[in-house]
């Protein structure tokens, strides 16, 4: 089966990948979740931190979507808008889970990132799903979790620097107060 990750394009690829990202998170975390995040992927792309060329599909030979990641600009206490993405939310059809669909978007978009200038993206979730992406725990650089996360554990918000040594220069407290649909 031919894979080929590219930006989502055009009004089908726009509801084709809400459709997926509701279905996949329905399918794992309940109806309720699944239309939260569609929201959320709604939301960031009417927002001003929403990059087109950073909104990802992977599809096969039939252009049918298997998996999809988004990721966007963000700040930290209004800084480093220009330099720092965050990863979410990221999708992959459930029968097609555990087959490197979410590691080979992700790292395209990592890549995609940097020659757009971006140095670091920051990511909320479990820890087991983003180490191997190279993801640290956020604190240990800084950037702490405010008081609109909620998270199970401090360790569930991490980062990743795209440029070596970028953390030693971006710090601050994590909200989500620009979006209605992260809190």
């Amino acid at each position: 089966m031919s894979r080929i990750i590219r930006s989502v394009y055009g009004q089908e690829d726009l509801k084709n990948s809400l459709e997926l990202v509701e279905t996949v998170f329905t399918e794992s975390e309940g109806e309720e979740s699944g239309k939260i995040v569609r929201s959320l992927v709604e939301e960031i792309r009417s927002k001003q931190f929403y990059l087109p060329e950073l909104e990802l599909i992977m599809v096969d030979e039939k252009d049918d979507i298997l998996g999809y990641a988004m990721f966007s600009r963000f700040h930290l206490e209004g800084k480093y808008e220009n330099e720092l993405l965050l990863l979410s939310p990221v999708a992959v059809k459930t029968e097609l889970q555990r087959q490197h669909i979410s590691k080979e978007i992700i790292e395209f978009g990592f890549q995609r990132a940097v020659e757009m200038g971006f140095k670091a993206v920051i990511v909320e979730g479990n820890p087991q799903n983003y180490r191997a992406r190279g993801f640290r725990t956020s604190h240990d650089f800084g950037i702490v979790a405010g008081k609109t996360l909620s998270l199970p554990f401090p360790e569930c918000l991490m980062v990743k620097e795209l440029v070596e040594g970028a953390l030693l220069n971006i710090s601050g407290i994590v909200e989500y107060s620009d979006y209605q649909y992260l809190t």
